[in-house]
């Protein structure tokens, strides 16, 4: 029998296959160790794969695309309803393989090598700001314990500290002062790293000419303009900026029954490191805009008037994904006031 489906259970060093011919019926069930994974399916005549996007599936999915085969990878939530029995890895490997061949199945973009370089640069990044953050505000906690209050914000630590460490009158025991001594240099070694980070980040945003565009969108800049490219890839794999502001959990949650329609707070679905950024943005420019009233378009006047200021900022997130979206989709330039001129 030609297998034409199959399911992989992804893993690091043993692999469930799960394969089904045109009939539906198993033909396949296999464990194979990562040595084995491509000279397996490089002998396999061209069939459907599919892997949950999970740890190294993008990896898999090019590799085992470029041999032929159409590789798919979907969300585990989505695969988690087809598992029959208890969880094993035989059984997620036959719930991936029916999961697979759904004709309403959600699939999730493979990413290219370069989209997941730049991605693991802003994971990177991301962490060194936790590390910095959470370093900064060991710090203040423990020159609290000793009656020296330091304001919030990183900078007033940098510069508050040279001069604590060299005040004799602070009663400062010498061992707390060697140690202040060393977790300053650590906060300053974390800032370094961030600062060069985003120097790299920056260097692919400007020899990026989408990147570059989307950056022409009030409230993104540089690091979130990469980071939208890096994890969109295609714009026209979603139908429309709804769907796209959707994937990204700006559109209000559903909750209907009998008829009856109830919008909640935003869904939160998608990747949450974009939709920060987003609305980050979204306050940098409401701030920006009350204190300019006179330069803010009517629309975000009017949402700003009528509307709670966290409101207003998820609106604005919400209506920079959707441009976001088209600029990508329809290859234009960002344009302020389009949509006024147009109507």
């Amino acid at each position: 029998m030609k297998i034409t489906t199959v399911g992989i259970d992804l893993a690091k060093k043993v692999f469930q296959v799960h394969g089904v011919d045109e009939h539906g019926k198993t033909s396949l069930k296999k464990q194979l160790k990562r040595a084995q994974m491509l000279p397996y399916f490089a002998n396999l005549p061209p069939c459907l794969i599919g892997m949950e996007a999970c740890g190294s599936a993008h990896y898999w999915a090019r590799k085992l695309g470029g041999m032929g085969h159409t590789v798919k990878l979907m969300a585990p939530q989505f695969v988690k309803p087809y598992v029959k029995t208890n969880k094993h890895d035989a059984a997620d490997a036959e719930a991936i393989c029916e999961a697979v061949g759904r004709p309403n199945m959600r699939f999730v973009p493979i990413k290219t090598d370069e989209q997941q370089a730049v991605l693991s640069m802003h994971r990177a990044r991301e962490g060194l700001v936790k590390a910095r953050t959470a370093q900064a505000n060991q710090i203040r906690s423990l020159l609290g314990e000793f009656g020296i209050v330091v304001p919030q914000g990183i900078s007033h630590i940098v510069g508050h500290l040279p001069a604590t460490l060299e005040d004799a009158e602070n009663e400062l025991p010498g061992v707390f002062r060697e140690l202040l001594h060393r977790l300053g240099d650590h906060l300053k070694e974390l800032d370094r790293q961030v600062a060069e980070v985003d120097v790299q980040i920056q260097r692919w945003h400007r020899e990026n000419a989408a990147s570059r565009k989307l950056a022409a969108i009030p409230g993104i800049g540089p690091i979130t303009a990469s980071a939208l490219m890096a994890a969109i890839g295609d714009a026209k794999a979603f139908e429309n900026g709804r769907q796209f502001a959707a994937w990204l959990g700006l559109v209000p949650k559903q909750h209907a029954t009998g008829g009856k329609q109830n919008l909640l707070g935003i869904s939160k679905r998608g990747d949450g490191y974009l939709r920060k950024l987003l609305v980050h943005g979204a306050r940098a420019v409401i701030r920006v805009k009350e204190l300019k009233a006179d330069q803010a378009d009517d629309w975000l006047l009017g949402l700003i008037g009528r509307r709670n200021k966290n409101v207003a900022t998820v609106a604005l997130a919400n209506k920079n994904a959707r441009t976001v979206w088209a600029l990508l989709a329809h290859d234009r330039e960002f344009q302020p006031g389009y949509a006024a001129a147009f109507a």
